[in-house]
């Protein structure tokens, strides 16, 4: 089992209004403005790493895959092992561990650090759409596109996925609730690298389109202040920026609580969304560029 060496230092910080602070023009924010802003003394410091997706990962990518798509009739199971049959490309997020656990990992053949905290991969659509599981996200997405989706948008995606003549990939980052986006960099970095390293030994990596679908929480406007977007993952309202096409629909029927991360005084419900997203491939590398320099940025404040 090979680490990818992507260490990120997780902090329990407000990273998100930073990044927020660091993208918008002037505009102020405070603690008293957010009622939402984890405002407790607590902190907990813990190293990450990326590492290539094992069998005894399954039930943990699972895990994750549950949460984007909840409830949705669609086998996690085998999605899961398409994850994990592809670990060339793809990177499970882990907690870091010593040298002293990496000789007993070489001594017992087991992974020290069983908790998958994220994922992060892309999977070829195209070349494996006879697989169920992946008919049934496909499924799920022309339900949803036909019914939320503009016709222009609606178009965008049947070429994209239904032409033949384009290659496109579910592009998966989903991690825990409070993990901070600086961890999401160096995932998609290595992404990018092993692709492009599977695209030279002749693997079908090469993609005109990801498909890519973002969790969010919307809060209802009250008085004066407007409806307000929390995005569970923070640097994926840049994707959002960056896309082609998008549609939204609600999970609300689908959840039993609808919270969103960082919260603790204002246990507020929010409603939950899915926004589905269409990205040219050749955008990624610029998108994530700009999420890197929105974190140093905030970090270096």
């Amino acid at each position: 089992m090979t680490s990818k060496k992507v260490k990120v230092q997780s902090h329990e910080e407000d990273e998100a209004e930073q990044m927020e602070a660091k993208s918008d023009s002037g505009e102020d924010s405070s603690d008293d403005e957010n009622p939402d802003i984890y405002k407790g003394d607590e902190g907990i410091t813990v190293d990450f790493e990326g590492r290539n997706p094992i069998d005894s990962d399954s039930d943990g990518i699972k895990q994750m895959l549950g949460q984007l798509f909840v409830k949705a009739h669609i086998d996690l199971n085998e999605l899961s092992g398409l994850i994990i049959g592809q670990n060339y490309v793809g990177s499970v997020l882990k907690q870091a561990y010593t040298d002293d656990d990496d000789e007993e990992e070489d001594e017992d053949m087991e992974d020290p650090c069983q908790i998958v905290f994220g994922v992060t991969t892309a999977i070829n659509l195209t070349n494996k759409q006879d697989h169920p599981c992946i008919k049934q996200l496909q499924k799920l997405i022309f339900e949803k596109a036909e019914k939320y989706a503009t016709d222009s948008v609606l178009k965008l995606f049947r070429e994209a996925l239904q032409s033949g003549s384009k290659s496109t990939a579910l592009l998966l980052n989903e991690r825990f609730v409070n993990i901070p986006a600086a961890v999401c960099v160096p995932m998609f970095e290595n992404l990018i690298v092993e692709m492009d390293r599977a695209r030279v030994k002749g693997m079908p990596y090469k993609f005109d389109y990801f498909l890519m679908f973002v969790k969010y929480y919307q809060k209802a406007a009250a008085g004066s202040k407007a409806a307000e977007v929390l995005y569970s993952n923070d640097e994926e309202e840049y994707f959002i920026k960056d896309s082609l096409a998008s549609f939204d629909y609600s999970v609300q029927k689908e959840t039993t609580t609808a919270l969103a991360g960082n919260w603790l005084e204002e246990d507020e419900e929010l409603q939950p969304f899915r926004k589905v997203l269409l990205i040219e491939a050749n955008k990624l590398p610029d998108i994530i560029g700009t999420v890197k320099s929105l974190i140093a940025g905030a970090v270096s404040n």
